[in-house]
């Protein structure tokens, strides 16, 4: 069975000039007698041989860095962290030892309330109208400007492109003036990152289950950036059915449906109702909450209540009985993450022996009926359970900027784009593929132009930005020509 994951980094490439082309094709060639094996995931032997002879990573690229993270020191990191990936406009200022400087987010409530949740395109328009305030608030709080920054985190994926764009924006506006390096995050390595900040005695390895509204996902977290995915979502994600099963018993979404079923839950009876738990029938740990939405809706039909009625306007009876849809929806629901990390902990367990904790993150994280329910299978399981703040569990910058951190400590981060980039001529290779890429399709890591290429059978373009066609064309050609130069060459698609 394969077990195997890998988070990846978006590598957002300042748009080329003819001069800088030229450059890269005159030090591409002598880099080859420079590249070191990448380190890789647990395979079979024939296939890490065939994968180390063809991907390789340099340790000293051509280009020079705008900033040595090891000449500044770490307590004298200062990262500002931007996420707009679905409805919340968040941005923080954070510092190497974890100090948290400003946060501040800026919530879309009253949106998910007229439109019973995310539209992306009201989203962005949302995203747009206080970006700069959010950002300027951060800085202000922090009693920061942009010249005390050492870097800028964004989010570049997974989320809404039309959203993930406002963000990614923003942060190459301010690294391009400043002349400061960026840091492309991947939006569930964050979350799962962030324990790390309120938790320094969390140390790899260790497990993180990540639940939102749009991912559940199971991970051996072995190292930073080196992820093996014990289970994710197949379908729906839990936090998408607390969305709907809200909207569905006419509950204020204003404050999103996690919050409101815990709260509606605690008045009813968890077992009136007897919803089947998903995915019995399957021994592995992926989630699947399509089929409880299912039962859930019919059972409002069958109860026929009415969803126009809002709860504050309900009779008492009314008002009894989505208690107990609630409360019987909540303990399957959360059942189902119990049954699947009872059995992602004896895996994770058999290939690192060593693991002691089990990060939980995520917005349903924050959810005091979830942690309490899997405190006790991490304590049956003689690990121990780490939850962020509440508050850091939702989309917030804090998680971001972290992120940020500790990767530009390891030297993952991206040279200043140009300071006269115009926001619609942007080049932006993507190469995070499909969670089980590793796999089922090309293993790709962030390769960027200073190192080898082979094996590139997808290279996705981002949808965050407006692409000059021409210059990615004149990219992957040289791409290509390098790549058959050493023997290892294959065809580039998907453009």
């Amino acid at each position: 069975m394969a077990l195997s994951f890998r988070f990846w980094r978006l590598n957002l490439l300042p748009k080329p000039s003819l001069s800088h082309l030229q450059t890269t094709l005159k030090a591409l060639k002598p880099l080859k007698q420079k590249l070191s094996p990448i380190c890789s995931l647990p395979m079979s032997s024939s296939s890490l041989n065939s994968l180390n002879s063809h991907l390789s990573v340099s340790k000293n690229p051509t280009f020079s860095e705008p900033h040595n993270p090891t000449a500044c020191p770490q307590d004298d990191l200062v990262v500002l962290g931007i996420e707009t990936s679905c409805d919340d406009t968040a941005a923080a200022v954070v510092r190497g030892n974890g100090e948290i400087l400003s946060q501040v987010v800026s919530s879309q409530a009253d949106l998910l309330a007229q439109y019973g949740g995310v539209a992306p395109k009201m989203a962005e328009e949302a995203h747009l109208q206080v970006i700069d305030q959010v950002v300027q608030e951060a800085l202000d709080k922090a009693k920061l400007t942009e010249r005390n920054l050492s870097a800028i985190a964004v989010t570049v994926g997974p989320g809404l492109g039309l959203c993930l764009r406002v963000g990614v924006r923003k942060a190459r506006k301010i690294a391009g003036s400043f002349n400061l390096p960026i840091i492309g995050v991947h939006h569930m390595e964050a979350h799962a990152l962030v324990a790390r900040l309120n938790e320094r005695e969390l140390q790899f390895p260790f497990m993180a289950l990540l639940i939102s509204g749009g991912h559940n996902l199971l991970v051996l977290a072995r190292d930073l950036g080196q992820y093996i995915q014990l289970g994710t979502t197949i379908d729906d994600a839990i936090g998408e059915a607390y969305d709907k099963t809200a909207k569905w018993l006419g509950l204020d979404l204003r404050r999103s449906g996690g919050p409101a079923i815990e709260e509606l839950a605690r008045e009813g009876d968890a077992k009136s109702i007897k919803f089947s738990t998903p995915m019995k029938q399957h021994k592995d740990c992926n989630f699947s909450y399509a089929g409880l939405k299912t039962q859930v809706r019919l059972a409002i039909e069958s109860k026929n209540i009415n969803a126009t009625i809002p709860i504050s306007s309900a009779s008492s009876e009314d008002r009894r009985t989505r208690a107990d849809i609630a409360a019987s929806f909540q303990r399957v629901a959360v059942l189902h993450l119990e049954e699947r990390c009872e059995r992602a902990i004896e895996w994770a367990l058999k290939i690192e022996p060593s693991v002691k904790y089990l990060v939980v993150s995520g917005g349903v994280a924050s959810n005091q009926y979830v942690r309490a329910r899997l405190d006790q299978v991490v304590q049956r399981n003689s690990l121990r359970l780490v939850c962020p703040p509440p508050s850091l569990c939702t989309d917030n910058g804090v998680m971001v900027a972290w992120t940020g951190i500790e990767n530009f400590r390891m030297g993952r981060f991206d040279p200043p784009p140009p300071a006269d980039e115009p926001e619609d001529i942007v080049v932006c290779l993507k190469t995070m593929l499909t969670y089980d890429c590793f796999f089922t399709g090309p293993f790709l890591r962030r390769i960027p132009l200073h190192c080898s290429w082979s094996r590139i059978h997808n290279i996705h373009l981002n949808t965050l930005t407006t692409i000059n066609m021409l210059s990615i064309l004149v990219i992957l050609s040289i791409l290509q020509l390098y790549s058959c130069q050493y023997g290892s060459c294959s065809t580039v698609a998907g453009v």
